[in-house]
């Protein structure tokens, strides 16, 4: 699975939008949406972020691992 799909399934899980997950770790939600799209991909700081903010491993998002932690 792709950081997008991982992306965009952990803020369902969660069951917040776009926008209260780009406030939540500081961006826009237009780059969140571009996350999802798979237009582009954070940058390490942000991966970081989303994965403290989701409480994830970096391997995880980034499709290296199945385990979340």
């Amino acid at each position: 699975m792709r950081f997008s799909d991982k992306l965009k399934q952990l803020r369902n899980e969660k069951k917040i939008t776009q926008v209260e997950l780009a406030k939540s770790i500081g961006i826009s939600d237009r780059t969140i949406i571009r996350y999802e799209a798979g237009v582009v991909e954070p940058p390490l700081s942000t991966l970081i972020t989303i994965a403290d903010y989701f409480n994830v491993s970096a391997d995880y998002l980034l499709g290296r691992t199945d385990s979340r932690t």
